[in-house]
C-alpha cells in the first residue's frame, strides 16, 4: 500500500452536516475533517531518507535475462512516450500508443485525461517500472490480446506540480501492456493481480487551475473543475492570507506553499483523499506521502476539499477550514505519529479560528453548555474523546486549551508547547514534564488555570 493511504478504524461517528446555520456547519466541519486529516497525515511512515520507499526512489535492478532486459527497455520507452503525450495533450500521439484490442472505455479515458493533464502546471510527469516479481498473464487473458507478448508491468506514476512540490510524488499504476511485432502498446490500467491505479483530478473531467504567488517565489496551486470555477477562485483568494496567518503563528520554517484540490464528486474525493466515507459529512482532509523528520520535509502534501464543502462553505467557514488544514501542512514535518490529539487538533483549530471575529460561544457552543451546566471535566482530553459522541466536545475542549495558552502565555509559547508535545506518544508524566518545561506549571496547576479562564470566557 502506498505511503499516506493507511486509515484508522476509530473515526468520529457523530458529525454535523454541511447544511444549516454557519456556526453549526463549521463545528461539524472541524470535527469531521480534523480527525480524518490527522489519521492521514500522521499514518504515513517516517522516513530517514525523505522518500516514500526504496522501491520508489532507487533504480530497479536490471534483469539478467537478455529478453527481459530488452522488454523492460522497450516498455520504458513506451511509458516515456505515453507520459509525453499526456503532458502535452497530444491526442494523435497518444492514440498511436493504444493497443488495437484495448477496451473502448480505456481509449476514451486516456484521450480525456490527456486534455486535462495538459491544463495542470506540472514540473515533472513520468512513469517508472518498479523492480517487482513478475505476475504471469493468465492464458485466457493472453489469448484475448492476440499478442506476441503481454506483461502486467509494475509501474509508478511520478509527478510534481510546479510550486507546491519540491520533490515528485509517486502513485501506483496497474498497467497491462502487449507486444505486436516489435512494438509495445498500452492495453489497460484497470485493477489486475492485486494492483490498482491511483486516480488524480485529471481522471475526473476537465481541469482548471489557479496559481497563487507565494512570498518566497514558490507558488501555491488550486485545482478543480470548470463547473467549480467560482469556488476554486474563492479558495485561491484565501490561500495567500491563510499562508500568512499560519506563518504568523508557526513561523516561516515550512514550505509556505500548498496544492489545494477541490473534488467534484464522491468518487474523486475518495480517490484523492484515500477515504470512502460520505463526503457530505467531511469538509476537507490533508494527505501526505513520505515524511523526513530528520530534515523537516514532507512530500505529496495536499489539501482536498469535499464536493459538499466546496459548494457549501461560506467565506468565514472556508477561511477557517483552509487555515486549519494549512496548519497541519506547516507542522507535518515536525509531528510524529501518536502525539496527543488535544495538542495537534487544538493547535490547528486555534490557528483556524484566529482573527475570525467569532466569540467563545460561537466557536465552542458545546463546551459552553458543559460549563454552564457545571459538567466540564477538569482534565485533559484523551485521544478516545475525539471519536464517537464526545467528538464535538473534544475538539472544542482542545481548542480552548490552546487558546488559553496563547492568551495567557503568548502565541510563541503555544507553538513551543506544540513542538514539545508533537514528538510522539506522551503519557501523563511526559505531558507534565512538557508543561513544566514550557509553561512553568505542572498538569494540575495548568488545568486549574485553564478552568478559571474558560469559565470566564463562557460567561
Amino acid at each position: 500500500m502506498p505511503a499516506g493511504t493507511e486509515r484508522d478504524p476509530d473515526q468520529p461517528t457523530k458529525r454535523r452536516g454541511l447544511e444549516g446555520r454557519e456556526r453549526t456547519a463549521l463545528v461539524g466541519l472541524v470535527v469531521a475533517f480534523a480527525a480524518v486529516l490527522l489519521v492521514i497525515a500522521l499514518a504515513v511512515p517516517e522516513s530517514e531518507s525523505g522518500d516514500s520507499g526504496a522501491a520508489n526512489s532507487t533504480a530497479p535492478a536490471e534483469p539478467s535475462d537478455p529478453y527481459q532486459q530488452q522488454r523492460r527497455a522497450a516498455v520504458q520507452d513506451l511509458l516515456d512516450r505515453w507520459a509525453t503525450a499526456l503532458r502535452s495533450g497530444d491526442a494523435e500521439a497518444l492514440s498511436e500508443l493504444l493497443d488495437p484490442n484495448a477496451d473502448a472505455a480505456f481509449r476514451t479515458a486516456e484521450l480525456n485525461r490527456a486534455a486535462s493533464v495538459s491544463e495542470v502546471p506540472l514540473s515533472d510527469w513520468g512513469f517508472e517500472i518498479l523492480d517487482e516479481p513478475e505476475i504471469p498473464v493468465p492464458p485466457a487473458a493472453f489469448a484475448a490480446l492476440d499478442a506476441a507478448d503481454a506483461w502486467y508491468a509494475p509501474v509508478m506514476l511520478r509527478y510534481a506540480v510546479d510550486g507546491p512540490d519540491a520533490q515528485p510524488t509517486r502513485k501506483p499504476v496497474a498497467l497491462t501492456v502487449a507486444r505486436h511485432g516489435d512494438d509495445w502498446y498500452l492495453v489497460s490500467d484497470a485493477p489486475v493481480a492485486g494492483r490498482t491505479t491511483w486516480r488524480g483530478p485529471w481522471d475526473f473531467g476537465p481541469v482548471i487551475s489557479r496559481r497563487v504567488p507565494g512570498p518566497d517565489g514558490r507558488s501555491s496551486v488550486v485545482i478543480g473543475h470548470p463547473e467549480q470555477a467560482i469556488e476554486v477562485n474563492a479558495l485561491a483568494g484565501e490561500v495567500a492570507s491563510a499562508e500568512s496567518a499560519v506563518t504568523d503563528v508557526w513561523g516561516p520554517a515550512w514550505s509556505r506553499s500548498v496544492l489545494v484540490e477541490a473534488a467534484g464528486d464522491q468518487a474523486e474525493f475518495a480517490a484523492l483523499a484515500g477515504d470512502s466515507r460520505d463526503s457530505d459529512q467531511v469538509a476537507a482532509v490533508t494527505v501526505a506521502d513520505a515524511v523526513d523528520l530528520e530534515h523537516g520535509t514532507a512530500t505529496g502534501q495536499r489539501i482536498v476539499f469535499s464536493p459538499a464543502a466546496v459548494a457549501g462553505l461560506t467565506d468565514t467557514t472556508r477561511r477557517s477550514v483552509l487555515r486549519h488544514e494549512l496548519t497541519h501542512v506547516a507542522a507535518r514535518a515536525s509531528t510524529k505519529d501518536g502525539s496527543p490529539m488535544w495538542v495537534l487538533e487544538g493547535f490547528a483549530d486555534y490557528v483556524g479560528y484566529r482573527e475570525s471575529g467569532r466569540g467563545f460561544a460561537e466557536i465552542a457552543p458545546t463546551l459552553s453548555g458543559e460549563i454552564h451546566a457545571g459538567t466540564l471535566p477538569l482534565a485533559l482530553p484523551q485521544d478516545a474523546d475525539f471519536t464517537g459522541e464526545r467528538a464535538v466536545l473534544a475538539y472544542e475542549w482542545a481548542w480552548s486549551m490552546n487558546a488559553f495558552v496563547a492568551d495567557q502565555y503568548g502565541e510563541a509559547t503555544l507553538t513551543e508547547l506544540y513542538r514539545e508535545l508533537s514528538g510522539g506518544p506522551a503519557g501523563p508524566p511526559e505531558i507534565d514534564a512538557a508543561l513544566h518545561n514550557v509553561l512553568g506549571v505542572g498538569t494540575g496547576e495548568f488545568l486549574d488555570r485553564w478552568h478559571d479562564w474558560v469559565t470566564r470566557q463562557a460567561r
